[in-house]
């Protein structure tokens, strides 16, 4: 049983009767923590889809909470039982300190699949916090990528025909057991070639939105992004996931953008899952880890949880 499980929300309930309530707030906020650490491999794991599902995740405004969903929602599909691959391609690389890995200059890493051409397969690393996770990490030299892809043919599908050409990339029957369930691709906060590249490669998009109103501004870009997107170079890209970052219960405002959303898209697109506004979510990264790992039974990892199920739930299955 890994350290890093997280429990179903239904397990809550079953707590209660384990805790001390005659402890302090503090002790018994250890002892559920301790518990969520115990339980989750009694969890069934979710069935995985018949083949694998890339995903860009999205969004051209910044502190959304694109790396954090990314991260968070991948390392939960890897502990729901499903082979992950995230890839990185923020020069910032956020993603893959949350992950663990290397991702200093000289590092194989994104730059070298889009300007070098190098296999995918090649730069892959182990996300060393959950077995069935790995990632392609970002380094800085990603930050000259865009220009340097300028006058190369076919600049904006390098990354499709990376992703397309991996081994572990398909169905059962093309990819085998082994291949990878969810490819989840992390975009940095613009409209560039480099988040061209990866809405031309994917088959769904997810888009995070934090519940206040500025993030609802440049929202109308983006979709004009990926309707030019569908009609010149991914007639397949769809957005079949929106998630709302950073939500307030006790504000007018959070309900407000919710119910904006909710009325923009259809209603099997946004999730019913909420992330709500967490310190323990912010403190991970610091510790290059996920929430999922960080504090397995903090409400943001719960929420985080609870959201890749309903992704997991909603593909098609084998």
């Amino acid at each position: 049983m890994s350290a890093g499980d997280v429990p179903t929300a239904g397990d809550l309930a079953a707590w209660d009767d384990r805790l001390d309530h005659e402890a302090t707030p503090l002790a018994r906020a250890a002892q559920y923590s301790v518990i969520a650490r115990q339980d989750v491999g009694r969890r069934p794991a979710a069935p995985r889809p018949s083949r694998t599902r890339v995903f860009v995740v999205a969004n051209q405004k910044g502190g959304v909470g694109k790396t954090t969903t990314t991260v968070n929602v991948g390392a939960a599909l890897a502990q729901m039982g499903q082979r992950v691959l995230v890839i990185d391609l923020d020069p910032q690389g956020n993603a893959s300190t949350a992950l663990g890995v290397e991702h200093r200059r000289g590092v194989p890493s994104t730059y070298d699949v889009l300007v070098d051409g190098m296999p995918l397969v090649d730069v892959v690393r182990p996300c060393p916090d959950l077995e069935s996770l790995w990632v392609v990490p970002a380094t800085i030299d990603l930050a000259g990528a865009e220009i340097e892809l300028v006058s190369v043919v076919a600049r904006e599908t390098r990354l499709r025909k990376a992703i397309q050409a991996h081994p572990l990339v398909g169905d059962a029957e093309t990819a085998g057991e082994e291949r990878f369930d969810y490819v989840l691709v992390d975009c940095p906060p613009s409209l560039g070639l480099l988040t061209l590249n990866a809405l031309a490669g994917g088959d769904e998009m997810m888009i995070p939105i934090q519940a206040e109103y500025y993030a609802l501004e440049g929202l109308a870009q983006l979709l004009e992004t990926v309707e030019m997107v569908r009609l010149n170079l991914n007639p397949g890209l769809a957005v079949t996931t929106v998630l709302l970052t950073m939500y307030d219960a006790r504000t007018r405002l959070s309900a407000g953008v919710a119910e904006e959303v909710r009325a923009h898209f259809a209603t099997d697109v946004v999730l019913k899952t909420n992330i709500p506004r967490s310190v323990r979510v912010s403190e991970a990264p610091s510790y290059s880890q996920t929430v999922m790992t960080y504090d397995p039974g903090s409400p943001g990892a719960l929420s985080y949880f609870e959201a890749a199920r309903e992704i997991a739930t909603k593909g098609g299955q084998r």
